[in-house]
C-alpha cells in the first residue's frame, strides 16, 4: 500500500455533485498518468457515485461541523492562541505530519472568487507550505481587485506554481508583480472526454438548444425575477419561432446550490410539451456528451459552458464573474455577444436578443471553435507536464 508521503494530493475539492469540480479532477487525473494520486474531498460519497473512484484514491477530509467535540475544542484553541491554521491541520490531518505529501494541488479553481472560500484557500496554502511541501494553484480565476490586497499577494507568492485559466487573471497577476511562479493554461476540463449516453427519442441532435441556469445567477440579478423571466421568454421564443427543441441541463447538484431546483421552476408549464426536456443528474462526462449534441448552448455554470465550447457548440454564457469573461475573451477576442452579465439584465427580452445574435453568427462561431479548440485543448493537456516536473523534483 502506497503511503500518503508517496502521493500527489489534490485538495479543496467540494465533491462531484458539482460536476465542474468532478470534471477538473477527472481531467487532471488523466493528465497525471501513473503518478500516485489521492483526492481529499468534502464528500467522498459523491466522488464514488460518479467518475472519480477508478481514477484516484479518495479520502474524506475531517469536518468540524460533523464532530461537535472537535468543533468546540478547535474554536477554543483558536480563540486563545489565534492559531487559525489549527483548523487546517485538523481538516487535513490525514495528509499532514508524518503523512505529509511532497506536492499538494489546489483543484478548487474559483476558491479565490468568493469571500467565504478565500480564507480557506489562504490558510490551506500556508499550512502545506509550512510543512515543507510544494503547492500548486491549479486552473484558477481571481478577481483583479483581490490582487491589490497585500495578504493575497503574499499568498500567491507562496505557491510553487499558479496556472491561471484565462487572461484576465493572468494579467492581474502580472500587474501585481506575481510572474515567476505563473504559467497560463486553459481550464483542465477542456480536455475532458465525453461518455456517450442514451438520449431521449425526442432529442433532435443538432436541432436542440441546451439551457443551463443556476441559483447563483438568480442571486446576482439586480432586478428581482429578471433572470428567470428572460429564460422563460427565450424558451417561448425558441418554441414559437424555430423548430428547435429545448434541453434543460443541470450541472451542479449540491444541496444549497442545486441547478435542478431552478430548472424545475423554469420547466413549470412546459411539462406536457414534447419539445422541452429536463435532464436528470449524471456524471460530468455524460453531461458533456449531451451538451455536445446540442445545436447551441445557453449556460450559467462555467464548466457546462466549457463542455459546450470544447465540443464546438456555439455558446452564450449568462455570467457574473471573471471566469466567464476571461474564457470568452481568450476564445473570441472579446466578451461582447458571448457573455451576458446577469447583473446588467434590465429588460425581459435581452436573452432573446443575445440568442438571436448567436444564431445569426452560428456558422462563424462554430468555425472559430473548430480553428481554436485543437490547440487550445492541447495546451490544457500540457499543464500536466508542469505538474510532472514538480513531482519529479519533490518526490
Amino acid at each position: 500500500m502506497i503511503g500518503v508521503e508517496e502521493r500527489l494530493v489534490m485538495y479543496l475539492h467540494g465533491g462531484s455533485g458539482n460536476h465542474g469540480c468532478e470534471a477538473i479532477v477527472n481531467s487532471t487525473c488523466h493528465m497525471l498518468g501513473d503518478i500516485p494520486k489521492l483526492l481529499v474531498t468534502h464528500n467522498r460519497a459523491e466522488d464514488e457515485a460518479y467518475s472519480l473512484a477508478s481514477l484516484c484514491d479518495i479520502l474524506e477530509e475531517n469536518d468540524m461541523e460533523r464532530h461537535f467535540a472537535a468543533h468546540v475544542c478547535y474554536y477554543l484553541w483558536r480563540a486563545v492562541t489565534h492559531d487559525a491554521e489549527s483548523f487546517m491541520r485538523y481538516r487535513f490531518r490525514g495528509v499532514l505530519g508524518r503523512n505529509r505529501a511532497p506536492l499538494y494541488l489546489s483543484v478548487g479553481g474559483d476558491m479565490y472568487c468568493y469571500e467565504t472560500t478565500r480564507k480557506e484557500a489562504v490558510l490551506a496554502n500556508r499550512t502545506f507550505r509550512k510543512s515543507g511541501a510544494a503547492t500548486v494553484l491549479w486552473g484558477c480565476s481571481i478577481e483583479p481587485e483581490l490582487l491589490r490586497e497585500p495578504e493575497i499577494i503574499e499568498d500567491m507568492k507562496r505557491y510553487t506554481l499558479i496556472t491561471p485559466r484565462e487572461s484576465i487573471t493572468l494579467e492581474a497577476l502580472r500587474a501585481a508583480g506575481i510572474t515567476e511562479n505563473v504559467k497560463y493554461f486553459p481550464d483542465p476540463a477542456f480536455a475532458l472526454e465525453p461518455e456517450e449516453t442514451e438520449l431521449p427519442a425526442r432529442f433532435a441532435a443538432g436541432k436542440t438548444i441546451g439551457i443551463n441556469i443556476s441559483p447563483m445567477i438568480v442571486q446576482y440579478e439586480q432586478k428581482d425575477g429578471i433572470a428567470l423571466d428572460n429564460y422563460r421568454r427565450l424558451i417561448d421564443h425558441i418554441l414559437r419561432d424555430t423548430d428547435n427543441c429545448v434541453a434543460l441541463i443541470p450541472h451542479v447538484m449540491w444541496r444549497n446550490n442545486d441547478d435542478r431546483i431552478t430548472l424545475k421552476e423554469l420547466y413549470r408549464g412546459y411539462e406536457g410539451n414534447e419539445r422541452v426536456m429536463l435532464f436528470p443528474d449524471m456524471s460530468c462526462r455524460r453531461l458533456k456528451y449531451i451538451i455536445s449534441q446540442c445545436k447551441a448552448f445557453i449556460g450559467a455554470r462555467t464548466h457546462a459552458t466549457i463542455a459546450a465550447y470544447s465540443s464546438l457548440v456555439p455558446t452564450l454564457v449568462v455570467g457574473y464573474s471573471v471566469k466567464a469573461r476571461g474564457i470568452a475573451r481568450d476564445l473570441f477576442g472579446e466578451e461582447e455577444h458571448y457573455v451576458l452579465p446577469v447583473q446588467a439584465l434590465e429588460d425581459a427580452e435581452e436573452l432573446i436578443q443575445a440568442f438571436d445574435w448567436l444564431m445569426r453568427h452560428e456558422q462563424q462561431i462554430a468555425e472559430r471553435l473548430r480553428e481554436k479548440m485543437p490547440s487550445y485543448c492541447a495546451l490544457a493537456q500540457e499543464a500536466g507536464g508542469e505538474l510532472r516536473k514538480i513531482w519529479q523534483e519533490r518526490k
